[in-house]
């Protein structure tokens, strides 16, 4: 029998994860869970049902036409009783909440993100001709601040590849761990700043997905599809250390494919990656909070400084749109300006003059 991937099996995972929240909802939930599937990826899918789960138990708890139901019972004829306000109140209410005995509170970010799921849900039925309004398209989306772009400058990549090469300034009890994770970390963080790949992309990396010999390695993008990249000699070197010591520890199961490997053995998953660049981020730019997101950053910035060409950093870094590219990378639009303000001669006989002066 075949094994599932990484991504194979998250997306099981998740599917099954969908089939038990779909069974806390309202039963009209599962026709447009099942209806966007074509559409969607199950990790979508998975947030939906989430943020309809929240938004259900603010109608039973703070609606008057909703006090006394239960979720179950509601149907797709009481969701004509919601108006935009009630929507409005909706994102009020996420600001501070109680939600199975927890406490939350909400980001912009992620009061847009629910709004985004509400704003589906009610467009679908009303494009089914099974609600008369589509009252959540008249709800604003929060405005969202730009934040600061943060990423390493070179001096500050150079001193944290340094520390995870060397083990300086790390503490007593990570010193203890640093020469059994000392190549997989390194290898991690090359990987990052060398080919710009999403944390997803790199825990999903198996053996087999790496070509030495042509410096490619096979990944799986956002929504499944299955890309080729390539990497430096320098990434290369850092990688390789690591696989020789990585296909030599007799302590791992032979059937265990995947690259990168965690303490107890198996794949390493997203937080244990997260955690470790931010400890060796701290120690090298401890006034930046940096994530593996912003070595993705920094590899974008520095890729669009050397090629000059944003098709390229788009291509690369897989994203559909290269809108997407100039919002995430605000260095490189300045870059590009920067550039540009040198193209435009007004008057030769200026440039002449200045010549004439040198």
């Amino acid at each position: 029998m075949k094994e599932k991937n990484y991504f194979t099996q998250r997306n099981i995972e998740n599917l099954e994860k969908i089939r038990i929240l779909r069974k806390e909802l309202p039963p009209f939930c599962s026709e447009f869970i099942v209806g966007i599937e074509t559409r969607t990826s199950p990790l979508t899918r998975l947030g939906y049902c989430y943020d309809l789960r929240i938004f259900f138990d603010y109608l039973i708890s703070e609606n008057v036409y909703f006090d006394g139901k239960n979720i179950k019972d509601i149907t797709i004829q009481d969701l004509e009783n919601v108006t935009s306000t009630d929507i409005e109140l909706f994102m009020e209410y996420l600001s501070s909440y109680e939600f199975d005995g927890n406490h939350y509170q909400n980001s912009l970010k992620t009061k847009a993100r629910k709004l985004s799921t509400v704003r589906a849900f009610f467009k679908y039925f009303y494009n089914k001709d099974k609600l008369q309004r589509d009252v959540a398209s008249k709800v604003s989306t929060p405005k969202l601040h730009d934040k600061p772009i943060i990423r390493l400058d070179n001096d500050e990549i150079d001193e944290m590849l340094g520390i995870v090469d060397s083990g300086i300034t790390l503490s007593e009890h990570q010193s203890s761990y640093h020469s059994i994770t000392r190549l997989r970390d390194l290898a991690i963080l090359t990987l990052f700043l060398g080919t710009g790949i999403r944390i997803s992309e790199l825990v999903g990396i198996n053996i087999d997905d790496i070509d030495f010999e042509n410096n490619a390695f096979k990944i799986t993008r956002k929504g499944g599809n299955e890309t080729i990249l390539y990497f430096s000699d320098e990434v290369k070197y850092a990688l390789y250390d690591y696989y020789i010591e990585r296909i030599n520890d007799n302590t791992i199961r032979k059937d265990e494919k995947a690259f990168f490997i965690s303490m107890q053995k198996k794949r390493i998953g997203v937080r244990a990656v997260e955690l470790l660049v931010k400890k060796y981020a701290s120690l090298a730019t401890p006034l930046k909070h940096i994530t593996p997101h912003k070595l993705r950053s920094t590899y974008g910035t520095n890729l669009y400084r050397e090629t000059k060409d944003i098709y390229v950093v788009a291509e690369v870094l897989g994203h559909r749109d290269v809108n997407t590219t100039k919002k995430h990378y605000a260095a490189i639009s300045e870059d590009i300006k920067r550039d540009a303000s040198d193209k435009v001669i007004l008057r030769k006989t200026t440039l002449l003059r200045n010549d004439e002066n040198e």
